[in-house]
């Protein structure tokens, strides 16, 4: 393995409720004239778009808004989106939401510059784009994803089924606000599905083949802070504290497995998330738990980190009692935050699961697991996960 390793993070971030403010200026400050939001129609409806473009409004900043995304944005959004881009004559983009509509304009902003990739579907895994995307400003309403930060982005190809993971450096915003005022609306459902989407990322990103001292450091704190803050913050959702402690340790998470990949619970959750429209957090959330029990043997030392990172005193535990109490953890936090335990509770049928394992084990996430994992592993996995 080569001893190169490499870190990839945005130009400028800032964090703390209210973060917002500093959005003129910063727009100004770059010369841009427009720009193009790209949100959702339920973060216009429940007015978090509004805390936003109330700010462009009164620096006389020009924009059209984009809100045709779904929670698993699709090719045929990105290619729409495309064009109603060109038409907006409009120098960046703004996104407002969670990975949905982040993500979206990844794949609007890198298309943009890149019409070579016009097809979308072409920039599935590492696609060899030669320009910078248009200069993308996030400002995410979820804690939960961190593509704010991140070099991935995820679209739905629905006539083949499947979720692409593209993997781009140039598609990284250049500026992200990671502002909890905004996530004060969303749900508990909601918050705890993003939430532990983010302790995934952390776990995942902490145990991965690619990981090393300064992602372990990024991973470690994430735990530690998504334990303490995410089952205050689904009890009550107004707490600004615990909102701005999990959207800085989401964001944390991000910094980490961004730059060293992830693994198999990503690669059994994106299927789900292509064939059933399930929520891309509640799929990571209910198969965290089952993942880690078969990844055991090959991360025993980091499940101990894990355990203490999560509060649990494992001092007085053997390795195989250390490892085994992160699990359970894990297990508890997701019980504890409302996930469903079973995949027949999301309509997931069992004649779709040879089908959903040969995706799984195909997708570009699952080489990243710690443990070689053969496809009759997964199917194994998803049955005791039904």
């Amino acid at each position: 393995m080569s001893s190169i390793k490499r870190i990839i993070l945005n130009e400028t971030s800032y964090y703390g409720a209210g973060s917002r403010s500093v959005l003129a200026e910063e727009i100004k400050k770059r010369g841009l004239k427009k720009v193009f939001i790209v949100t959702d129609k339920d973060l216009l409806k429940f007015g978090v778009v509004e805390k936003v473009t109330s700010i462009l409004d009164a620096a006389k900043i020009e924009y059209t808004i984009f809100s045709n995304v779904k929670q698993n944005p699709t090719v045929a959004q990105v290619k729409e989106g495309v064009l109603e881009f060109s038409t907006s004559s409009a120098d960046a983009i703004i996104a407002i939401g969670g990975g949905s509509p982040i993500d979206t304009a990844k794949g609007i902003g890198i298309i943009s510059n890149n019409p070579e990739f016009a097809d979308v579907v072409s920039l599935e895994g590492v696609a060899d784009t030669k320009n910078k995307s248009v200069p993308i400003i996030a400002l995410p309403t979820t804690a939960g994803t961190a593509a704010e930060v991140t070099i991935n982005y995820v679209i739905t190809d629905e006539e083949n089924v499947k979720k692409m993971v593209c993997v781009d450096p140039n598609v990284i915003p250049v500026l992200s606000i990671v502002d909890a005022e905004l996530m004060l609306s969303l749900p508990p459902s909601l918050t705890a599905a993003t939430g532990m989407d983010a302790l995934t990322h952390a776990i995942e990103g902490y145990i991965t083949k690619g990981a090393w001292e300064m992602s372990d450091m990024f991973e470690l704190k994430a735990i530690e802070m998504i334990a303490k803050h995410l089952p205050v913050v689904v009890k009550n959702p107004s707490d600004v504290v615990a909102r701005d402690g999990m959207a800085v340790a989401q964001y944390i998470a991000g910094m980490g497995f961004s730059n060293v990949g992830l693994g198999l619970v990503h690669g059994m959750a994106h299927p789900l998330g292509a064939y059933y429209d399930i929520p891309h957090g509640v799929a990571n959330a209910l198969l965290l738990p089952i993942v880690m029990e078969y990844n055991t043997e090959s991360s025993i030392a980091k499940y101990v980190d894990i355990a203490r990172a999560m509060g649990i005193k494992v001092d007085h535990l053997s390795l195989s009692e250390a490892a085994q109490a992160a699990v359970q953890a894990v297990k508890n936090l997701a019980i504890e935050v409302g996930i469903p335990e079973k995949l027949q509770l999301l309509n997931v049928k069992e004649e779709d699961l040879e089908r959903l394992s040969q995706s799984a084990f195909e997708d570009v996430c699952t080489p990243g697991n710690p443990r070689e994992v053969q496809l009759n592993d997964i199917l194994t996995l998803y049955k005791k996960a039904f």
